[in-house]
């Protein structure tokens, strides 16, 4: 399997040509901005909405005890 991944990126790597793209110093800004600020709002909606969220994984869990124990009840 390493010997298929080392052959096929030795061959992508001979078949590349010059690509003439220019990014200026604040794309990279830009995109570290657009990371963090997708991170703050992924918290900040887990915490108005973690008693919701905590419950929810409590119903899951709970249901597959039940689960569990009805099926040893069975048998």
């Amino acid at each position: 399997m390493i010997k298929i991944l080392c052959k096929i990126g030795f061959v992508f790597f001979l078949l590349t040509s010059p690509v003439y793209a220019y990014l200026d110093p604040g794309t990279g800004n830009i995109i570290i901005q657009a990371i963090l600020a997708f991170i703050a709002t992924t918290i900040t909606t887990l915490s108005f909405y973690w008693t919701k969220v905590k419950l929810f994984i409590l119903k899951l869990f709970k249901k597959n005890k039940n689960d569990k124990e009805k099926n040893s009840d069975l048998n």
